[in-house]
């Protein structure tokens, strides 16, 4: 159930995308509002206000926030564990991707999931990006597409076991688009 300041946050968004302003005009330059949206720069005060006073600003405003949330260029984890015992799963600091490793057949398999809940699962369903996963030296732990479920899964490529070998290599890894060629 959403809460009265939620629903009254919905509504001040609504009200203020609604305006209209005789002579309006985009007032801030994209990679400004960017910027603002990553919070690498705060836009100045009077910037601040300029969007306030501009529907179209607010509105472009809304629009690559919408985009660079559903634009997905790959996540971070780290192992968390401190020992060097079996691992069955890991995931992303964002909490979008989980690895999950099992035996078959005496030998370790690795499975990548992106979670439902990913704001750009249903994209990456549709569009079935290449996709790799990095282990913290840079080697590939694992690569291809997702299936139906939104899983990829294959073959453990090292010869340490997951948790020894996350350990060895500064115990990070990325989840990643391959980059397309020329």
């Amino acid at each position: 159930m959403k809460t009265m300041q939620a629903i009254e946050r919905k509504l001040q968004e609504k009200l203020l995308l609604a305006r209209r302003v005789e002579g309006d005009s985009l007032v801030l330059a994209d990679d400004v509002m960017l910027a603002a949206i990553a919070g690498s720069r705060a836009m100045t005060p009077e910037q601040a206000e300029a969007l306030r006073q501009s529907p179209l600003t607010l509105r472009r405003f809304r629009q690559l926030s919408i985009d660079c949330r559903v634009a997905w260029q790959g996540s971070a984890g780290m192992l968390r564990a401190a020992s060097n015992g079996p691992l069955d799963a890991i995931g992303t600091d964002d909490g979008y991707w989980k690895l999950h490793f099992v035996v078959e057949d005496h030998a370790w398999c690795v499975i990548l999931v992106l979670e439902a809940t990913a704001p750009f699962a249903a994209r990456m369903l549709r569009d079935q990006p290449m996709l790799r996963v990095l282990d913290g030296g840079g080697a590939v732990i694992l690569q291809g597409t997702l299936d139906a479920d939104g899983e990829c899964e294959g073959n453990w490529p090292f010869d340490l076991a997951p948790a020894p070998h996350f350990h060895a290599c500064g115990a990070t890894f990325t989840v990643e688009p391959v980059p397309r060629g020329p």
